[in-house]
């Protein structure tokens, strides 16, 4: 059915005279990760009033609005949620970070820190971002992690080891894709390989990062079992 001419003019008008205009105020500002831009960018969060306009002329407020968060560069609005996530740069610190704990609590677990277990270790983290680290750099840290803990080499992942290994990936694992979070698993799996089987505590301490990677366990064992073959 076509429209009728007459009725589709009057909406267009009153369109035109009648409408809504909202006011931002910039309560904040810092700097995101623009899902618009793709990247880091600054931004400033806004709140709103909501005024009816007549002619273009605000005549009667509507309510409040937003907030919302503007980003600096392309003009668009998010939801305040959008704040959740990392900025690129914080991203790579957050995972450079995560990659280390997680080194140190394989090391840890395996007891005395053989040579090749050490190599692995650092190899890992270097790539990691962390380009100056040494394998004595890490046997220094691992031997420093015992003393400040008390804990003994062999035992089960203890109580210190996993509240440091949630610290590091809790915030970590929402952000990262499914893939990610295995691929973190597997490298630490290969580091307390790296001087042979794993031994009781290294896997209660490969098991502590898989949950706390919010991997199941069943993906656990997995990946656990295909670290063993070689690729």
């Amino acid at each position: 059915m076509l429209p009728v001419r007459g009725q589709d003019d009057r909406a267009t008008r009153t369109v035109r005279v009648l409408g809504t205009r909202t006011a931002w105020t910039p309560v904040g500002d810092g700097e995101f990760f623009c899902p618009g831009c793709g990247g880091d960018r600054n931004y400033q969060r806004l709140t709103g009033r909501r005024r009816l306009t007549l002619l273009g002329v605000p005549v009667l407020p509507r309510g409040a609005t937003g907030p919302v968060v503007e980003c600096a560069a392309c003009r668009h609005h998010f939801g305040t949620d959008v704040l959740d996530h990392p900025t690129t740069s914080r991203f790579s610190a957050m995972l450079r970070d995560a990659v280390h704990t997680v080194a140190l609590a394989v090391l840890a677990a395996g007891g005395t820190c053989a040579r090749t277990s050490l190599e692995a270790a650092a190899a890992t983290v270097r790539a990691a971002g962390f380009e100056d680290c040494t394998e004595d750099q890490l046997d220094a840290l691992v031997e420093a992690l015992a003393a400040d803990t008390g804990r003994v080499f062999e035992q089960p992942c203890g109580a210190s080891l996993a509240i440091e290994l949630h610290e590091a990936l809790d915030p970590l694992a929402p952000h990262l894709a499914p893939a990610g979070r295995e691929s973190l698993l597997l490298q630490a799996a290969r580091i307390a390989l790296a001087d042979g089987p794993y031994t009781p505590a290294e896997r209660d301490a490969l098991t502590t990062i898989g949950a706390a990677l919010t991997i199941c366990t069943d993906d656990v064992t997995r990946l656990l079992a295909a670290a063993r073959t070689p690729s």
